[in-house]
């Protein structure tokens, strides 16, 4: 793999970071029967919109977006949403580290507690979740006949 290093998320990277986006949710959209997920829906000047106050981050192989996160703050809680990974870069540990980017991120803007969700047919990325510390807080009945899951985590700064 080639090295990847971790910046914040910008504005111009929202074309990129949109396509990255639709390439890893289609497994998503599999594993849930419909193509009609937000991931796969958001529009370029939606994400741009999104882009222009975000405390996410881009993983990057030389000048290609592998991996990209989105945050937010919300008075202590950083909202966690959106990671997203090359699917030809799955399972190398970009996750991980895009995790800790973000989280370090919002514990440096003031954040104590980062919260991040997924669906309950999701189990990669609940494993995920859990193995970097993330604990199951809700789960909320869609009317698919999943559920989403929530997941908080302390921060620390």
């Amino acid at each position: 793999m080639d090295e990847v290093t971790v910046r914040p998320i910008r504005p111009e990277d929202a074309g990129e970071v949109l396509t990255l986006q639709r390439a890893a949710f289609v497994q998503e959209a599999l594993i849930y029967g419909s193509p009609e997920m937000p991931p796969l829906t958001q529009t370029l000047e939606e994400l741009e919109a999104e882009l222009a106050e975000n405390l996410g981050c881009v993983a990057l192989a030389g000048h290609r977006i592998v991996g990209a996160v989105r945050a937010q703050r919300d008075g202590e809680l950083l909202l966690v949403g959106r990671l997203a990974i090359a699917p030809d870069q799955q399972g190398r540990g970009l996750g991980t580290t895009l995790l800790a980017a973000v989280e370090e991120r919002g514990a440096n803007e003031g954040a104590t507690e980062a919260e991040l969700f997924t669906g309950s047919l999701s189990e990669a990325n609940l494993r995920l979740y859990q193995r970097e510390g993330y604990v199951e807080t809700e789960r909320v009945p869609g009317d698919d006949g999943t559920e989403q899951v929530f997941l908080r985590k302390p921060l620390v700064r």
